[in-house]
């Protein structure tokens, strides 16, 4: 969460499609909106998990990306933050480019996904 709230703070303000974007991830990982805004008014330290699943990373890289791509207006610094978050999890960098092609901000279908996730799979270092 405190990645994505990071994320957000890029560009100076947190735009109420990111803000609630945030809080939807955290009612699909069980944290309640009252337990998320708090988190809003700070800064927080980068810290990525070890210990992932591979389905967990991507899901991290995945949720980065989108939230990149919500406010339709991507900034260097973010997709930096992006890159470097990807390479902390263990991928490429190169996989910046394959997400930025394909992940959308909306919705997307399981067939696009799973097919992603693939596409993506070969990034990850072992």
């Amino acid at each position: 969460m405190k990645l994505l709230i990071s994320l957000a703070q890029i560009d100076g303000t947190v735009a109420d499609r990111e803000r609630n974007y945030i809080i939807n991830i955290g009612r699909a990982n069980n944290v309640y909106p009252d337990e998320v805004k708090p988190l809003f008014d700070k800064r927080h330290d980068l810290i990525v998990p070890e210990d992932l699943s591979d389905d967990r990373k991507f899901d991290y890289l995945f949720s980065l990306v989108q939230l990149m791509k919500i406010d339709e207006r991507m900034y260097k610094e973010e997709i930096m933050f992006c890159s470097k978050i990807a390479s902390n999890l263990g991928y490429d960098q190169q996989v910046m480019f394959e997400l930025l092609l394909h992940v959308k901000a909306g919705a997307m279908g399981t067939d696009e996904m799973s097919g992603l996730k693939s596409l993506v799979q070969k990034y990850l270092h072992h």
